[in-house]
């Protein structure tokens, strides 16, 4: 299965990157094909509606990654937490994209601490990132927490380490469970109706 991966750091060196690679090989290891996009070294100009136009210059910006997000069946978002909240750089990606892209797809949503924090971005994305994308938010999440000292190596070094080890790789099987289950739903037709194409 395609599974994009989107990071939302917006420092170049980050454990946000870092998570996202470790999902990516573990994504690997289990039969599937994934592509990270690391926001942290990939930086996407501000959105504003002039994008709704097109041309050349958002062409050059959108059209690559919006490529592989049309291929991707499943998608897990990485968003550090800056002040208890989700990664503005993230949000601002999910700002460029549409339904075509993300909508009826499942996404596992993955938030990083450095400290014992984590859930409020996992309730923000949850809250009000959907409305006209639609993507699926799949009920089980990923919380990296201290995350300097974990996933850091082949072999786990601790307890928590080994934890949050095995429930990525359970997140990440029920993610995929849920990416084979809605293709039906995307194939079906029900979902594409232009006068509803936006969220109340």
């Amino acid at each position: 299965m395609n599974v994009a991966i989107i990071a939302g750091p917006h420092r170049k060196v980050s454990q946000s990157a870092k998570v996202a690679n470790w999902i990516s090989g573990r994504l690997e290891i289990l039969g599937h094909t994934p592509w990270v996009l690391d926001l942290g070294n990939h930086k996407l100009p501000v959105w504003d509606d002039s994008f709704w136009d097109g041309g050349e210059y958002w062409d050059g910006i959108w059209k690559p990654i919006d490529s592989e997000l049309k291929k991707a069946e499943a998608l897990v978002f990485v968003t550090p937490e800056y002040s208890g909240m989700a990664s503005p750089g993230l949000k601002n990606f999910i700002l460029y994209c549409n339904s075509a892209a993300l909508g009826h797809k499942p996404v596992l949503l993955t938030a990083v601490s450095a400290g014992r924090g984590g859930s409020y971005p996992i309730s923000e994305l949850r809250m009000s990132s959907y409305k006209n994308t639609k993507p699926c938010y799949i009920p089980e999440h990923i919380i990296v927490r201290d995350a300097e000292n974990v996933l850091n190596g082949p072999e786990s070094v601790g307890k928590e380490d080994a934890y949050i080890r095995a429930r990525i790789d359970f997140a990440l099987n029920i993610l995929i469970a849920y990416g084979d289950a809605l293709k039906s739903v995307r194939a079906s037709g029900v979902t594409a109706k232009k006068e509803f194409s936006n969220g109340m």
